[in-house]
C-alpha cells in the first residue's frame, strides 16, 4: 500500500486532489477484465464503460462500513491549465466493505472519460463514511457553489427523496470540500490513470 501512495505523490494525485494519507483498504478498479494500476495509460474507449470498483480488506472478520467512490479528471479542459478542475465523473455511496460497486448506491451517473487534449489523469478517490448516507444534506459538491446534491449524515429523514436532488453540477467540484463538507477524513483508498484522445486514424 505504501508504493501506491508513492504512485499517488509522483502523479501529484496528492496535491492537486487529495492530501497525504495512509490507506486502510485496497481499492481495485476493472474495467472488464483489466485492472487498473496506477499511473496505467489507456484509450479513452477501454474505459467508455462504467468499471467494477471492489473494496478489499485485509480483515477476516465481518465489517459493517460503508464508503463513497469519487471519480474526478483534475485536468480539465487541459493538463497546463486546468481551469475546469475537478470535473467529476462519478459518484457511488454506501458501497459495503468487502464487495463492489454494484451494491452501492449511484447518485451521479458515470462519465466515460473524454480528454480534449493533452494527457489526462482520472482519479478514483474512496472515503469511509460516518454511517449510510440519506437524502437531507443539502451538501455543495462545487468549489464554485454552482451545483449541489442532498446528501449527508441526517438521521431525520426529511427530503429523503431522489426528486428532491439538485441537479449537480460536473464542473468546479472539489474532492476535499466534498468529503469536509460530508464529515469523510482522509481517503482510505485512491488510484488513478491516463488517457488521452486518440488521433482519427487510429480510433478503433
Amino acid at each position: 500500500m505504501a508504493r501506491s501512495v508513492q504512485s499517488l505523490a509522483v502523479g501529484k494525485v496528492i496535491g492537486d486532489v487529495v492530501d497525504m494519507f495512509t490507506p486502510t483498504v485496497e481499492l481495485v478498479v476493472y474495467y472488464g477484465s483489466m485492472k487498473i494500476t496506477n499511473g496505467c495509460k489507456l484509450k479513452p474507449f477501454a474505459v467508455s464503460d462504467k468499471p467494477l470498483v471492489q473494496i478489499n480488506t485485509r480483515s477476516h472478520n465481518l465489517s459493517s462500513n460503508l464508503y463513497t467512490l469519487v471519480m474526478t479528471d483534475p485536468d480539465a479542459p487541459t493538463p497546463s491549465e486546468p481551469s475546469m478542475r475537478e470535473w467529476l465523473h462519478w459518484i457511488v455511496v454506501d458501497i459495503p466493505e468487502g464487495l463492489d460497486s454494484s451494491k452501492g448506491r449511484e447518485v451521479v451517473a458515470y462519465m466515460e472519460p473524454r480528454p480534449p487534449i493533452g494527457i489526462h489523469r482520472y482519479v478514483f478517490t474512496l472515503f469511509l463514511q460516518k454511517g449510510p448516507m440519506v437524502f437531507g444534506g443539502p451538501v455543495l459538491m462545487s468549489s464554485s457553489g454552482g451545483g449541489a446534491i442532498v446528501l449527508g449524515n441526517n438521521e431525520d429523514g426529511v427530503g429523503n427523496n431522489e426528486e428532491d436532488q439538485q441537479v449537480p453540477s460536473r464542473i468546479h467540484f472539489n474532492t476535499r470540500n466534498f468529503a469536509a463538507q460530508n464529515g469523510f477524513d482522509l481517503p482510505a483508498a485512491a488510484v488513478f490513470f491516463y488517457a488521452q484522445k486518440e488521433p482519427a486514424s487510429k480510433k478503433r
